[in-house]
């Protein structure tokens, strides 16, 4: 049984390996660039602190800190993985097409651009989504409520871990409709399978926004919302894809003369 393994696991670590590599050398690219990056990631908090300033004096004196040794140092090392993450995604998902495309046929096998840039561009929508639209309503809230009693002073490591964790999670949520093409091209999925784990499907989403998202329900609902609409999208194109097929009953077949 481990002979019949060896072969993918090999190729595995060789998928890994280059998945790795392409990751750090687009570290390295970023941590040149990393005060750049770090001035985007704190934008969204920036403006949530200088919201809160022109309601209460006592959040004018709000501002970012860092209580660690050498915790500047480390925050470029986040920003720039992060950075590094995304900038290597497509090769990652490349690398990861070439992982199962043996398993595939000739005519699967051509969907590989398909997969790489659309696997791409979602993720990346929804890390713009998650930017541009979840992170300023959370932290403005956040920061806001109880500024008349404490002047908010902000962790830069805690921030970091906190944005990309919401940056990762929407970006990984986006890819549900990409990856439900391939699952129904493949035959794994149907229109009906999806229908039936909808219920189940909601449940989940709204757990995931919870755990991703700042504590607060307007921030979980601008997460949930879009993913149950993507939920949906996913249902349609499975049904163009491999659509769910009513068995015909055994009384309608070889009818007789």
């Amino acid at each position: 049984m481990f002979s019949d393994l060896k072969p993918h696991l090999i190729e595995l670590r060789k998928r890994l390996g280059l998945s790795v590599l392409s990751i750090f050398i687009a570290f390295i690219v970023a941590f040149t660039f990393h005060e750049i990056i770090l001035e985007w990631i704190t934008a969204p908090l920036n403006e949530a602190l200088e919201q809160v300033a022109h309601i209460s004096k006592k959040a004018a004196d709000g501002m970012v800190t860092t209580h660690q040794v050498g915790g500047a140092f480390f925050v470029a090392i986040k920003v720039s993985f992060f950075a590094g993450l995304l900038g290597a995604l497509p090769y990652i998902l490349y690398q990861l097409w070439l992982f199962i495309s043996p398993g595939l046929y000739s005519n699967e096998k051509k969907m590989v651009i398909p997969f790489v840039a659309g696997g791409s561009v979602m993720f990346f929508i929804g890390v713009m989504f998650a930017y541009y639209v979840v992170t300023p309503f959370g932290f403005q809230f956040l920061i806001t409520f109880g500024s008349f009693l404490y002047t908010p002073l902000i962790n830069i490591e805690d921030y970091v871990g906190f944005f990309t964790k919401i940056l990762m999670g929407f970006g990984i949520s986006f890819e549900l409709p990409v990856f439900a093409y391939f699952l129904a091209l493949l035959g794994l999925v149907t229109d009906k399978t999806l229908k039936e784990f909808f219920r189940y499907a909601v449940l989940i989403i709204f757990v995931l926004a919870a755990l991703l998202t700042p504590p607060d329900v307007l921030t979980q609902l601008l997460m949930a919302a879009p993913l149950i609409l993507l939920y949906g999208v996913s249902i349609l194109i499975v049904k163009m894809v491999n659509p769910h097929i009513e068995e015909e009953d055994e009384d309608d077949e070889d009818i007789s003369v």
